[in-house]
């Protein structure tokens, strides 16, 4: 061997030697101390080094038994739709359900889409006979129903009843005994409260999140559940957590997880719960009946209330919910609201804007009395409204036809506004749902009134300037002659297309609408 190879063997050799010693031959240990200490040290549990923050570790072995794993299957079928849907890069991304694989997608062009598949989700037992809860687009259109306990039991289930405008929906096991949640007060619930979920996201069983409430009363303009005010969070909720529970830290249910706020499908730290009273009280009514009723006023509503409007309406702010229409017959009516009136409180709670109102008023029992308190020519008004039971198929079907072309020759009025209007006769007036000698049809918009309100455009009908009525060219003309360049002129008008409603349209004499 090389001497210098041999060399540096040896040098690695001697290097090596010591440190191999010191492992395998420890000093002495000094007096007093065993010689174990090491050991000892390893494996004695290190102090607490930071305290005060929450243990969930008690609420979940309490409660977790009561949570429940549901997989709902749906056959193959046609969906009937009147609507195709948008494509999915078309869809608001905000939102968005919890479905399993099964999802129902866009409809093609082949015609009414097949949904096939299994829908997975979580639900929670709210006694020990078997009554469990969970969200209605868990279980929507499935033909089999099984319900999977913490103890790994599966149980057919019964769907008792489900409420789509709630999303909530009510199930049935045959069992006895069962561990149920308590059922907490979601009205109680602040910003910055702990909260907890249980759900099975990805068909991961009885996964536990927590966070803080972020915000209460949150409205979903996207869900067609206006009269839900969801309670929201950042605890993490995914594809699966659906129907499971929102916990309290007193183990208390205050909500059932139902939707997220994503760009991509998951997480992405905002979460929506259904508050536990509305979907309790839903509950209850599923079970007596098979069917969640509410209660009505009887007015359409717009949107939200512009600066222009509010001008026009003078009115001090832009809060409130400005009637845009009033059903015929409705206690709305008959206690005499109208449309231009601005709802700005019910039962003594302030209403801001139009999403407050369907979530105060749908709770309530039919045949109750609430006083409405509105804005009418600047002044308020207290009106007391009986309600009645909200009517789901009271919408009936405009026809598709275009009367635009029926109407009598176009009369220029108006050159100030911007508008040119038309007489509509009694066919197309009939054919639109109008009774005789209401409203005039817009036959053309200044491009300048055009470019600053697109909403207003030929084919709108004009039902009336401000609060006054109108049903002939004259009339229009004569309810808008005493407009000043500057002033704000309040169309209410209504759309003819199939689904087409009425809303307030604030045309600024001389300037933008």
């Amino acid at each position: 061997m090389n001497s210098s190879v041999r060399n540096s063997l040896f040098g690695l050799l001697v290097l090596t030697t010591p440190l191999a010693a010191c492992a395998q031959q420890p000093s002495a240990a000094p007096q007093g101390v065993a010689p174990a200490a090491v050991s000892s040290i390893a494996q004695s549990s290190a102090p607490q080094i930071v305290t005060g923050l929450p243990d969930f570790t008690q609420l979940v072995e309490q409660v977790g038994p009561g949570v429940v794993n549901i997989e709902a299957k749906i056959g193959a079928r046609q969906v009937a739709s009147e609507q195709q849907m948008p494509d999915e890069e078309d869809i608001p991304e905000i939102f968005r359900r919890f479905f399993g694989p099964g999802m129902p997608g866009p409809q093609g062009p082949q015609g009414p889409q097949q949904r096939r598949g299994t829908s997975m989700g979580s639900g929670f037992i709210i006694s020990p006979d078997g009554y469990v809860l969970t969200n209605h687009h868990v279980v929507d259109g499935a033909d089999e129903v099984t319900v999977k306990l913490s103890d790994r039991r599966s149980f057919k289930a019964k769907v008792v009843g489900s409420d789509e405008a709630y999303d909530v929906a009510l199930l049935k096991i045959e069992a006895t005994g069962l561990p149920s949640l308590r059922l907490g007060d979601s009205n109680t619930l602040k910003p910055g409260q702990w909260v907890v979920a249980i759900g099975s996201p990805f068909g991961l069983d009885h996964s536990v999140t927590a966070g803080v409430v972020s915000a209460t009363s949150r409205m979903n303009p996207f869900a067609n559940q206006q009269y839900v005010q969801f309670i929201q969070t950042d605890v993490a909720i995914n594809q699966g957590n659906s129907g499971g529970p929102l916990l309290n830290t007193r183990g208390e249910v205050v909500g059932i997880n139902s939707q997220i706020f994503s760009a991509s499908g998951g997480y992405m730290g905002i979460s929506f719960a259904i508050p536990i009273d509305l979907a309790v009280s839903a509950a209850e009514q599923l079970k007596k009946t098979g069917k969640v009723s509410r209660s009505m006023l009887g007015v359409s509503m717009q949107a939200e209330i512009t600066d222009a409007e509010a001008k026009g309406l003078n009115l001090p702010d832009t809060r409130g919910a400005l009637v845009a229409g009033v059903q015929e017959g409705s206690g709305a009516a008959k206690a005499g609201i109208e449309p231009g009136d601005v709802i700005t409180a019910f039962n003594g709670q302030k209403i801001n804007s139009r999403e407050e109102l369907p979530p105060l008023v749908g709770p309530l029992p039919a045949g109750s009395k609430a006083t409405i308190t509105v804005i009418r020519n600047g002044k308020p008004r207290d009106f007391t409204v009986t309600l009645s039971e909200l009517d789901t198929g009271a919408l009936a079907a405009r026809s598709d036809d275009d009367a635009d072309n029926a109407d009598a020759p176009a009369t220029p009025a108006s050159d100030q506004l911007g508008v040119q209007v038309a007489n509509l006769d009694a066919p197309t007036r009939q054919k639109l749902g109008l009774k005789p000698g209401e409203g005039v049809r817009v036959a053309g918009v200044s491009r300048q009134l055009a470019m600053d309100d697109p909403r207003l455009r030929p084919g709108l009908i004009i039902l009336q300037v401000g609060r006054t009525p109108v049903g002939s060219a004259a009339e229009f003309a004569r309810a808008t002659a005493g407009a000043k360049k500057g002033d704000v002129v309040m169309l209410l008008a209504r759309d003819p297309s199939p689904g087409g409603g009425s809303q307030f349209l604030a045309i600024t004499v001389g300037g933008e609408g």
